[in-house]
């Protein structure tokens, strides 16, 4: 057949018994999944210099292996001489082999570089089901050249899925190997 990701194959064998035993459910299609893996990041300065946005572009693509996309402002804000219709940012929206593949990377080797981690805070869900999470250098992940760095960024992470509530997408994401805190 053809490759499959790490962590799909897990969820498929192991996250799916699991969470069907934590939360009774009588269906496998009641089990949560995760939709998609959204990585953004604003560049607050690019309104002075067009090219923060071409290298925040290059290096969410290199990150995330799928081509980013600048973000657009919607409306005018004269305060930050920032007018409508400007490049403000970059995002990726990965799903499906790419989006487990940038979360085992994320989970294997991204996050054990964080200088003095102690797992990643549990207070980023929405009330929906979905987890956002806040990373405040682009180095810690392999693929950045740090070098080649411009200027330490960080970016947003934010894990969609089809849990109900924040108690099943947590345990959803745990047992995809998220490093929580512990209380």
């Amino acid at each position: 057949m053809g490759y499959t990701p790490r962590l799909k194959e897990e969820y498929k064998s192991r996250v799916i018994n699991a969470l069907t035993d934590e939360f009774g459910y009588k269906n496998v299609m009641q089990v949560p999944k995760l939709k998609s893996i959204i990585v953004s990041r604003g560049v607050g300065n690019a309104v002075a210099d067009k090219k923060l946005i071409e290298y925040s572009v290059e290096e969410l693509s290199n990150i995330t292996g799928q081509r980013a996309v600048p973000t657009i402002s919607k409306k005018d804000v004269a305060s930050f001489k920032l007018r409508k219709g400007m490049p403000i940012g970059a995002k990726v929206t990965l799903r499906g082999e790419r989006m487990y593949e940038f979360l085992d990377r994320l989970i294997t080797s991204a996050l054990p570089r964080v200088r003095d981690f102690g797992g990643i805070k549990a207070t980023g869900f929405d009330g929906r089901g979905n987890y956002s999470l806040g990373i405040t250098e682009q180095i810690i992940f392999p693929e950045i050249d740090i070098d080649k760095v411009k200027k330490i960024e960080g970016m947003n992470i934010t894990f969609v899925t089809s849990a109900d509530t924040d108690k099943e997408a947590k345990s959803l994401l745990t047992e995809l190997g998220l490093p929580f805190k512990k209380n």
